[in-house]
């Protein structure tokens, strides 16, 4: 298990009952997120500075950093560990058979101790030193950088690693190597002479370069260096593990090399993401991992061999705090599901069963509560599914994994009671209405209350063809989920969203008889901070036979920072087929999270009327 205490810092105390939790659970690791850019966290001695300014931001800021403008709370935070406290806690740890493996960010993710050693940040384009630094006070990807063609960084950062080895005994340092825009070094003269002296092809090679000097500076030590998957990118160094978060291809990359790897992947085991989809659920960063997407997780890839699974060292469960900003939100976030990490790290695939593992989990909470571990503790509230029939109406099902419970259920608009109808097979929906439900067990109702609105339209349930591909995690399970009366939300890898990375959006719908109609409605999801940009233009076009089409509707402007509605209007017109076609962004723009990377464009449900 990981924990970031770079964004929000927790108190030893905290880090101690921490430990206990992961011992308690069969952890082996824990891996310590201690530098980033919102703040360093601990103590080097030959660096003061690191803990005079680094370790403070001027404020944070208030709620999810997709709303705009950004709001702040004008507070002094930050604050650090000191060496003492270090190795209390590491040898806490080592009593419980924990191994603390610390993480110190590099060349990216630097803005705060470039905020106390300006002149380890790159020259600006006119050769002038960078700057002036500061402690970022909001989350997010940053173009301020260590500079790579500065011999002082090498110093500096080796300096820190030896005082953080003689700290930690633990085979592996962690030194970041992720999300590091490569925009300073390409117009740094200190970078570019760099480029130029070691012969490297390129910013992704001078960053391999990097990682590699720091390496062999471990290595001396008799130690191994940890690095996110980007490290792969310009060259792997000879010795390094890979953590594989972007997904599994890191680390399939990774063991293919003959090297060690860790799965981390932010789809299954990042638990800054929502738990459930109740809207009651507090802040967090962003899409949805449930306990059983947590346990259905299987570490090892099914492509790699046995010959080739021994470089497959273990599955992490990670917590970034930008939004754990006390120990309690910190606990309910991770737990349970990191009990679910154990489980699927210690078993075999075999071996495992959701049902079983609830039930031994609901045992747990007499334990838990002595220890007064805050832990999310409804995992078995309703959830549900759509279908479309071969008729083509909507089928919704629920479902709760609470033994012995009843599902009720109503449809017109008021909230279930113990005398509302009782759900026994999945209930056909007809006509745009809201669905409420709630669990019974002895005749008490059990959570929270289910809501859901489906809305039906002339396209729900019809024939769609996709002519371009959706691409990756965003590619629906069927090209049905286009319209079965489901709009997408805020968390949006629920399977409602339907993506297309770097290229256009082309999608074909068959009403299945020519009719009058006069609307289309969609959304479009603007989430730069997700790498989601809206389209430069969304076209609405309509034919008789599918084969000669005229455009209705043609929207330009998706102002919202967020989930946009597209409600396009026209005269009435008779139509068999209707065609959807947005542009790409294409190129994420230099300065944007994820520049130089290909945009997704990122609709949902189409309704036609």
């Amino acid at each position: 298990m990981h924990l970031d205490v770079s964004r929000h810092l927790f108190p030893v105390a905290f880090i101690r009952k921490y430990i206990d939790e992961l011992a308690l659970y069969k952890f082996n690791t824990f891996h310590w997120h201690l530098t980033d850019d919102q703040g360093w966290r601990i103590e080097i001695k030959k660096y003061p500075e690191l803990q005079r300014k680094a370790a403070y931001r001027t404020e944070t800021l208030i709620g999810h950093k997709k709303e705009l403008p950004h709001r702040f709370d004008g507070k002094r935070y930050g604050g650090y560990y000191t060496q003492a406290e270090v190795r209390d806690i590491v040898r806490y740890a080592t009593q419980r058979h924990i191994t603390v493996i610390p993480e110190i960010e590099m060349p990216g993710h630097a803005m705060a101790a470039l905020s106390a050693y300006p002149e380890l940040g790159c020259l600006k384009p006119n050769g002038q030193p960078g700057g002036p630094y500061q402690a970022a006070t909001f989350w997010g990807v940053f173009d301020d950088v260590f500079c790579a063609g500065n011999e002082s960084t090498f110093a500096f950062l080796e300096g820190v690693l030896d005082e953080v080895m003689a700290l930690f005994p633990s085979t592996y340092i962690h030194v970041g190597g992720d999300e590091c825009p490569k925009t300073r070094w390409k117009t740094c003269a200190k970078c570019q002479a760099r480029i130029r002296n070691e012969h490297l092809k390129d910013e992704d090679e001078l960053q391999s370069y990097f990682i590699r000097r720091i390496e062999q500076h471990v290595n001396k030590k008799g130690r191994q260096v940890i690095g996110w998957d980007e490290i792969l990118e310009g060259g792997l160094s000879p010795g390094a593990t890979v953590m594989s978060w972007r997904g599994i291809e890191g680390g399939i990359e990774a063991i293919r090399q003959k090297h060690n790897a860790i799965m981390t992947p932010e789809s299954h085991v990042y638990f800054d993401y929502y738990q459930s989809l109740y809207p009651e659920e507090p802040l967090a960063a962003a899409g949805y991992t449930p306990l059983s997407k947590v346990y259905a997780y299987e570490p090892v890839p099914a492509n790699i061999g046995p010959e080739e699974a021994i470089y497959l060292k273990g599955v992490q469960g990670t917590a970034w705090s930008e939004y754990l900003d006390s120990p309690a939100k910190a606990e309910y976030m991770i737990f349970p599901r990191a009990i679910a990490v154990a489980e699927i790290a210690w078993s075999q695939r075999q071996h495992r069963n959701y049902p079983d593992f609830l039930r031994r989990l609901r045992l747990q909470d007499a334990l838990l509560k002595r220890l007064n571990v805050t832990y999310a503790k409804r995992f078995d509230e309703l959830t549900d599914s759509v279908s479309i029939s071969p008729t083509g109406s909507l089928q919704l099902a629920l479902s709760t994994t609470l033994p012995g419970a009843t599902i009720r259920y109503t449809t017109d608009g008021a909230d279930p009671i113990e005398s509302s109808a009782v759900y026994t097979h999945p209930i056909e929906i007809n006509q745009t209405k809201t669905l409420k439900a709630i669990a019974y067990l002895r005749n008490q109702p059990q959570g929270r209350l289910f809501q859901k609105t489906l809305t039906i339209s002339k396209s729900t349930g019809k024939p769609v063809t996709f002519t371009t591909e959706p691409t990756g995690s965003y590619r629906p399970a069927s090209p049905l989920v286009a319209v079965n009366g489901i709009a997408g939300t805020s968390r949006y890898n629920t399977g409602e969203w339907i993506g297309f990375q770097g290229k256009d959006a082309d999608i074909l719908i068959d009403l299945q008889s020519v009719q009058s109609i006069t609307s289309l409605g969609t959304h479009v999801l603007n989430y730069h901070w997700q790498r989601m940009w809206s389209p430069d233009t969304l076209s609405v076009a309509v034919s008789d036979d599918g084969k000669t089409f005229r455009e209705v509707y043609l929207q330009t402007k998706f102002p919202i920072n967020g989930i946009n509605p597209v409600n396009a209007t026209f005269p009435p017109t008779q139509a068999r087929y209707v065609r959807i076609r947005a542009t790409n962004k294409g190129v994420i723009p230099p300065g944007e999270y994820g520049a130089g990377g290909k945009a997704w464009l990122m609709l949902d449900e189409f309704q036609i009327n």
